[in-house]
């Protein structure tokens, strides 16, 4: 049977996926792309066919280019798929403006809003792809004197928005390499596994696979001289012959010489980076002078601030890679750490580039001024250690999609599937456990840790409302495209609506419900009083949800600007996407709704929830009513509906399976023997009956004695 679900639960979500999958894979049109250009540029023709057009001034005369990033750089974001964004660069590599186009990260879309995304992208405004970019603050109070250009990233989305800038970066290095001149243009390469070479530390010094940069105190202070920082190192004055710099650097990418310098332990650890970046290219540095290779304020994991690089004009992205340094016995010692490339940009290891030691020193006591100097060392790795191949095929996005949270998706799977066979034939038994209650917790907190701030799969009235204004042409349906985690669970939701109406998502999958659930069992365990309101006010404050539903639905398409705001009446973003971590005051209201729970169970999804309107509404699909019933139910019996305590069953006994959460209770009861009235009151009649056929039988005994 689990197989039999399985078969419609991945067909909807495949069917969904297809559904807007020609929508994001297309070229924007020329009617598309032409409101979107900043004045007093006009757009020009396409210039391949890779969506690239060329960009033009007020005099009619070619200014850039103007492109998408996902065609070209299709980097997968948190949600597993690109983040699609407009880029205008001048010809001279000087960015002109960056818009966001579509997007599905977690963060943004059901979190902090579009605006600080937004915000963000405006930097690269008159920025140049020659500058060294990266995002993030400089380190220390005064910053550190690097050459990096830092643009200023978002709280809490810092994973997000450096994706973004990746994107940006890939996409505007490969229309640079193809169309302006100066800057090379190689075929990608990849570390070739077959190339399995017998090396030692000699062996690569002697190839010049591993090179050495030396610079002394008094090269540096020639460097300074003539400047206000010629006297800012008394160290390098004392001993002008000491090394300043004694830079051993090495690509690890090449498994035979990751061999010949790290020993076991390194190596292994290299093998597990590897296996999460693989196509990060990992480049091993080693100083035994006074330069350190970063600064004291450096923190792990992010850009050093005193090295450089670049290739073919253009400045390479240096990230500390955050591993671990065990070295053979041979390789030099020192100050070690082990950054990394990512080869998506266009860095090719095989061609020369240079890699940049920056002096910096600083100038006066309270507001110092600095000032760097580099020192340079070209490096290249041979080509027999790399294969070369073709320019990757994009994959379509839904399948991008998928490939990137495929673990993630075959981990909601090993939860949905058991979920819908046990719910489906194996219901009743579930529902007669003699431990249902903690089994049924277990599932709801690995809802609330997996669906919810795992996998960011939170349904959302957003999703909602995007899909009604692309459907009616004010949005793109590219949104649930991005997002196959979510998507499948609405498959699963869909697929409850038939089988059972809203309960499914409602009672099992929705992490915010879920937690709801664990605040009604902590207030029993505080033994806090619970109230619920009386039954004709019970119904009225049902119909609150609807309204909310019909009010976002009007905002929506009457107030578009407003609707952000609008959605925020569903607390989901703060207790699920951003895990509590928000403003103060999104903070208090999801906990408000926490708090209500600890004595009204479930007040939130009972009466204001507008997806869980929408549930309602979708559950009318329901093929079937799946909950036993006898003929005593209602009439006389009533246990059932007084113990439901979502006011789902009627006095008659009739189940509103519009407000139905799945909960199992009443089915339970159905089938216990000893709460089942009518199966209490069937089996005392029986034990009557049997006391009876004794008495019944002993008179015509005595009588047959009397005749005797």
């Amino acid at each position: 049977m689990g197989g039999k679900l399985a078969k419609p639960l991945v067909a909807a979500a495949f069917a969904l996926w297809a559904a807007v999958s020609c929508a994001l894979a297309a070229p924007l049109s020329r009617e598309a792309l032409e409101p979107l250009i900043v004045p007093p540029y006009a757009l020009g023709e396409p210039v391949n066919d890779s969506g690239v057009w060329s960009l033009l001034n007020s005099g009619g005369a070619g200014a850039g280019y103007v492109f998408r990033t996902g065609p070209l750089a299709p980097l997968p974001g948190f949600s597993g798929a690109p983040i699609d964004m407009l880029v205008m660069l001048d010809l001279g590599g000087r960015f002109l403006d960056v818009r966001l186009i579509a997007h599905n990260e977690p963060i943004f879309v059901s979190g902090l809003g579009e605006a600080p995304f937004r915000a963000f992208l405006e930097q690269y405004r008159g920025r140049s792809i020659r500058e060294p970019l990266v995002v993030g603050t400089p380190y220390g109070t005064g910053g550190s004197g690097s050459e990096q250009v830092h643009l200023d990233g978002v709280t809490k989305a810092t994973a997000s928005v450096r994706i973004a800038h990746d994107s940006i970066m890939a996409a505007a290095f490969a229309v640079a390499r193809e169309k302006m001149t100066g800057i090379g243009n190689a075929t990608p390469v990849r570390p070739d596994p077959a190339a399995d070479e017998a090396l030692d530390w000699r062996m690569l010094v002697e190839q010049g696979l591993a090179r050495n940069l030396r610079v002394t105190n008094g090269e540096v202070d020639a460097a300074f001289a003539g400047t206000v920082w010629a006297d800012d190192d008394p160290e390098a004055s004392a001993d002008p012959d000491a090394l300043y710099l004694d830079l051993w650097a090495v690509d690890l990418g090449p498994p035979a010489i990751a061999r010949a310098v790290l020993d076991d332990a390194g190596l292994a650890e290299l093998r597990r980076f590897l296996d999460v970046a693989g196509e990060d290219e990992p480049l091993l540095l080693i100083d035994a002078g006074r330069h350190g290779l970063v600064s004291e304020d450096f923190v792990r994991n992010t850009e050093p601030d005193r090295l450089l690089a670049e290739q073919g004009g253009l400045p390479l992205a240096l990230r500390d890679a955050d591993l671990p340094v065990s070295t053979r016995p041979g390789v030099p010692e020192g100050t070690a750490m082990i950054l990394r490339i990512d080869r998506r940009l266009g860095f090719d290891p095989t061609r020369d580039w240079t890699l940049y030691a920056q002096a910096v020193r600083a100038h006066g006591m309270l507001r110092p001024e600095t000032g760097t100097m580099r020192f340079g060392l070209v490096l290249r790795t041979d080509e027999r250690f790399y294969t070369r191949i073709e320019a990757a095929r994009t994959l379509p996005p839904w399948r991008e999609a998928i490939r990137n949270r495929q673990y993630d998706l075959a981990a909601l799977a090993l939860l949905l599937l058991p979920l819908l066979a046990t719910l489906g034939p194996a219901m009743r038994g579930l529902a007669g456990l003699r431990h249902f209650t903690p089994v049924r917790l277990a599932v709801l907190a690995l809802v609330i840790c997996l669906v919810g701030w795992w996998g960011q799969g939170q349904l959302s009235i957003v999703t909602v409302l995007a899909t009604l204004r692309a459907a009616t042409g004010g949005g793109s349906l590219a949104v649930l495209l991005y997002d196959p985690f979510s998507l499948m669970v609405w498959a699963a939701a869909m697929l409850g609506f038939v089988l059972w109406g809203r309960g499914l998502f409602c009672g099992w999958l929705c992490p915010f419900g879920a937690m709801q659930e664990f605040a009604h069992h902590a207030g029993r365990l505080l033994r806090l009083p619970e109230y619920n309101p009386p039954p004709h006010w019970d119904r009225r404050l049902k119909a609150g949800k609807y309204a909310a539903l019909a009010g976002l639905i009007a905002v929506a398409f009457l107030l578009p600007g407003e609707a952000e705001k609008a959605a925020e009446i569903e607390p989901f973003k703060t207790a699920v996407t951003t895990g509590f971590q928000r403003e103060w005051y999104y903070v208090a209201y999801a906990a408000a709704w926490l708090a209500l729970g600890l004595v009204t169970f479930k007040g939130f999804c009972r009466y204001v929830c507008p997806l869980g309107a929408l549930m309602a509404i979708g559950g009318l699909l329901r093929l079937r009513d799946w909950i036993p019933r006898r003929a005593e139910c209602g009439s006389p019996c009533q246990l059932c509906k007084v113990r439901c305590r979502y006011g789902a069953i009627g006095k008659s006994g009739k189940i509103a399976y519009s407000e139905c959460f799945q909960c199992l209770d009443c089915v339970a009861i159905h089938d216990d023997a000893t709460r089942c009235v009518p199966l209490v009151l069937a089996a005392r009649k029986r034990t009557t009956e049997k006391h009876r056929e004794p008495s019944m039988r002993e008179p015509s005994m005595q009588t047959r004695d009397a005749t005797t």
